[in-house]
């Protein structure tokens, strides 16, 4: 029996580039997440990561130094995955001067948007 996990990508169609919902130093707009991510990031990074459908030990490869490419990288798919405007050297810049707050601000969009990402279980036998 095999089992193979498929990740569906929800992309917004849209022919305008989008807005973040929440700006990134907006956490008082959900306090118990912000209160998490600042007392726990490394939890709450993997636990959004999780929710955005990667691999839950993801984010702490983001340990290693002062560049975080995995913050980043998700950003950026956030970003393409909701059709949000910006650029990678912003991406870039927050994900290093402000990583719990990116993952705050990641959190808070899904939440908005409703659109789960959910995996779907296939049995080949």
């Amino acid at each position: 029996m095999t089992v193979v996990w498929t990740q569906p990508q929800s992309l917004v169609p849209s022919s305008q580039e989008d807005e973040w919902t929440s700006g990134i130093c907006e956490c008082c707009l959900d306090m118990k997440d912000c209160c998490y991510a600042f007392w726990c990031c490394p939890c709450f990074a993997c636990r959004t990561s999780r929710r955005l459908g990667q691999s839950l030990c993801l984010p702490l490869l983001d340990v290693c130094g002062c560049i975080r490419p995995i913050t980043m990288s998700m950003r950026v798919s956030v970003r393409h995955r909701y059709g949000i405007r910006g650029s990678l050297c912003r991406d870039c810049l927050s994900s290093s001067f402000c990583p719990s707050c990116v993952w705050c601000q990641m959190s808070r969009e899904m939440k908005y948007r409703k659109l789960p990402t959910t995996l779907s279980g296939i049995i080949h036998r």
